[in-house]
């Protein structure tokens, strides 16, 4: 530093970072637009500042940020960039030492210490300096370049320190050795570590020739790109280190005969893993290749779960998560019982079908836990891909295996419990058939060998347990409702309902809502005043929302410190929920001419519907309302022709439908209604019209009618029986040939309600119409859409 020059005892500091500055070090900084206000100051003043290197992790605003021990430097040149910021050429001049903190805003300004090195001149520094000379000189014809004015400079100095200062930069080293040279204030100490790390680094360069030479005389001059590779092969065997790339196929090749696949699979791995040996590393089909292999291994070939084949101790877990559902639970304790005999059964592939909240995905973990399987749940609700099925061919960018690949892969077992959830809701466009592409998953004769496009290799999935669910089947292609076995889940009744609450939905809410410390009773009066009056539905989904909401108030009322409430009644219920949202008491409505109760099938369950008729003068006209599809208007008109032919019979006029129009309406126009099993219904609404006798409001019928009066068996009796119950119906009409359904209804649930079976319409008119006739005369048909509606927002069907 030139004698001249004075460092002031106040500089503001600037933070470098990945950078220490040595004295006589020339170099460029770029600065931010919010740094050039320190710059400009300092080029004010006598253009001097300190240049210091920030701690790891640091950001520079305060003293304790940075190395102690640094260098001021002078700002020998600026230039300015559009953007606000610039770049600087500095100088560093001499080591200081940061003392304390002026002051951090604008900018930081510390108190420094000018640091005095010794002078260490003698025969030992000189001894050293022509060494270190010696050394560069040696580096350079081993083709480390130094710049020529540095090496002028070099020759010209005799100074231990400033020539230890010029070859470390020289070095290029780690930002933690350039620190530690810089707070070494000796300089013969400094030039001593200097020289060991110049001694280092013209080894490193004498090995790497002879290196380089041994490879050339053995491959020649023309493999650049191998010589390229062996270099570094044979300069990590000197050094000791390992290729990463060679350690990654390593990996590879111990992964592939740890994997158990089999022998087919394991060619083609292997086959991909030589290839993937001559790719070079930079191109993009090194990453596709090794992709590839990366899932070769990691799908579970032979990796499976223990299945818990003890009968009574599945039996138990399945109870303790759900309530009734014998069904269900037999098929999984027969399929546990054929797993006991013989140990290479093949998964079962079962369907479940019921209204929403029945519990139909819950059950796939619970029959996975009683089994001791992983259990994996995918939603097929709006797939329209078939590759979101069976993956993506490898020649696509970003191409994956299909979903089933990747979830096996995920739970490391091949034979999980694998639900496909609401299979009757899956989409179809340009990008294939979905449900098509399932065929193969599902058909036990096929799925031993399911190829995946993305694997391009079988993989056996007989040993998975595949559940799918449904709310409807109407959907689900033939084909691949053929390759399931249906179990329908009906909806539950109010005594299940109870039962369920009780066990499973109150303890759960009062743990969610955190009352668990606050003795909380519901009353079995307050749960039916819920199922009754508040959630009119097949499952228990609004019930646990409800209940939710009554628990969710008393954590309100603790936590306001409020006094909260011990005992749910029916009265409270009404006064934490509000008023009543259904009614059920049909039975107390007035009995009226040409309105009939009637009985549908929903995706939500069973439901009441009402069929209204009336009649005015008009020119033989039947209108049908209320958004009725096409089956349902076909069995409004064959209604009417069976009225027509047997209207002797019914104590009718022959020419009734000469001079007047007939309306037929099922309330609830904005939604749909089709289906066949409204025939009697409607043709019981005509008679009773056309003859003036009114209709017990307390009895309610499904049937389809023939045009010779005959009944046909309609589906879906449980769901009806348990809606005519909720809605306060006492007497239901049946076919006569749907008796046997009734075995799959408890008992309970008949004692309280009367279920009679009709085999003609003649049966049907005598328990359904009063016998005491009103006038004939121009019969009035009042509104019978009072208290009980339809509830659900699906298509009501047979």
């Amino acid at each position: 530093m030139p004698p001249h020059v004075l460092i002031p005892e106040i500089l503001p500091v600037y933070p470098l970072r990945d950078l220490a500055v040595f004295p006589h070090m020339v170099f460029p900084v770029f600065i931010s637009a919010d740094a050039m206000t320190m710059i400009d100051d300092v080029m004010l003043g006598d253009q001097l500042l300190v240049m210091a290197t920030c701690l790891k992790n640091n950001s520079g605003r305060r003293l304790a940020d940075f190395s102690p021990v640094t260098t001021v430097c002078r700002i020998n040149q600026v230039f300015r960039f559009p953007d606000g910021g610039g770049k600087i050429v500095a100088e560093g001049l001499r080591r200081i030492r940061l003392l304390d903190e002026v002051r951090f805003q604008p900018y930081l300004t510390a108190r420094v210490e000018v640091l005095h090195e010794p002078d260490r001149r003698g025969l030992v520094a000189e001894a050293l300096v022509q060494s270190v000379n010696a050394l560069l000189k040696i580096s350079m014809a081993y083709g480390r370049p130094l710049p020529g004015d540095v090496l002028k400079m070099i020759d010209k100095i005799d100074d231990p320190g400033t020539l230890a200062d010029l070859v470390a930069v020289y070095l290029r080293l780690d930002l933690n050795t350039q620190q530690r040279l810089l707070g070494t204030l000796d300089p013969l100490d400094r030039l001593k570590d200097v020289y060991l790390l110049l001694t280092t680094e013209v080894q490193k360069l004498q090995v790497r020739g002879e290196v380089q030479s041994e490879v050339v005389k053995r491959l020649g001059r023309t493999q650049k790109e191998y010589l390229l590779r062996e270099q570094m092969k044979e300069i990590q065997e000197e050094l000791g280190d390992v290729d990463p790339r060679q350690n990654e196929l390593n990996e590879f090749k111990k992964r592939i005969a740890d994997s158990g696949m089999p022998g087919h699979v394991r060619e083609v791995a292997e086959k991909e893993l030589a290839r993937l040996e001559r790719i070079n590393s930079a191109s993009p089909e090194y990453t596709v290749s090794r992709t590839y292999i990366e899932y070769l291994c990691n799908v579970p070939w032979s990796s499976k779960t223990e299945d818990v084949l003890d009968i009574g101790l599945a039996g138990q877990v399945l109870n303790e998560d759900h309530y009734n559902l014998k069904d269900v639970k037999e098929r999984i304790l027969e399929y546990l019982a054929v797993r006991s005999l013989k140990a290479t059964t093949k998964g079962p592939i079962l369907c479940f079908v019921g209204p929403p909240g029945v519990g139909k995905t819950s059950l796939g973990r619970s029959i996975a836990r009683a089994m001791g399987r992983k259990f994996i749940r995918m939603s097929l609700g709006g797939i329209k891909d078939e590759a979101e099925i069976r993956g993506h061919r490898r020649t696509y960018i970003g191409a994956l295996p299909g979903r089933i690949i990747q979830e096996i892969c995920r739970v490391k077992a091949n034979n999980p419990v694998f639900m496909l959830d609401e299979v009757d809701k899956i989409g179809q466009d340009f990008r294939g058939d979905p449900a098509s592409a399932l065929l193969e998953v599902l058909d036990p004769e096929q799925n031993d060998s399911f190829a995946d496009h993305y694997l391009d290799v079988p993989f056996d999935l007989s040993a998975v347990m595949f559940i799918t669910t449904a709310n409807v089947m109407d959907p689900v292609p033939h084909a691949l409702r053929d390759r399931m076995e249906v179990i329908p889940l009906s909806g539950y009744s109010d005594e299940e309902k109870l039962q369920i609450a009780f066990r499973f939905l109150i303890p759960k809410q009062v743990e969610e809502n955190g009352l668990d410390g606050h003795p909380l009773l519901f009353e079995e009066g307050a749960i039916l005043s819920i199922i009754k009056n508040y959630s009119r539905e097949a499952g228990v989904r609004s019930l646990e929302r409800l209940i939710a909401s009554i628990c969710r108030k008393v954590a309100k009322t603790l936590a306001q410190k409020q006094a909260s409430l011990t005992r749910v009644t029916p009265d409270e219920v009404e006064k934490l929920l509000g008023p009543r949202r259904y009614f059920s008491d049909v039975a107390a409505e007035e009995d009226r001419v040409g309105v009939v109760t009637g009985l549908a099938w929903t995706e939500a369950g069973g439901d009441i519907i009402f069929v209204e008729a009336a009649r005015m003068s008009g020119k033989k006209d039947l209108s049908l309302t209320g958004s009725l599809g096409d089956v349902m208007q076909e069995s409004a008109r064959a209604a009417l022709s069976f009225v027509r032919s047997h209207a002797a019979d019914f104590g009718v006029a022959d020419d009734f439908f000469d001079d007047s129009d007939i309306h037929i309406h099922v309330p609830s126009g904005a939604i749909p209604k089709d289906g066949p099993s409204a025939g009697i219904t409607i043709a019981t609404a005509l008679i009773s019209l056309l003859s003036g006798r009114p209709v017990r409001r307390d009895v309610a019928m499904t049937g389809e009618l023939t045009l010779s009066g005959r009944i046909l068996p309609i589906g879906g009796v449980k769901e009806k029986v348990l809606a005519a119950r909720r809605a306060g119906v006492s007497t239901i009409l049946l076919p006569e040939r749907n008796r046997e359904n009734l075995q799959d209804i408890d008992e309970s649930i008949l004692a309280s309600i009367k279920v009679q079976f009709v085999d003609s319409m003649q049966d049907v008119l005598r328990k359904a119409l009063l016998s005491a006739p009103r006038s004939q005369t121009n019969p009035s048909v009042e509104s019978a859409w009072g208290s009980c509606r339809m509830r659900t927002e699906g298509w009501p069907r047979e």
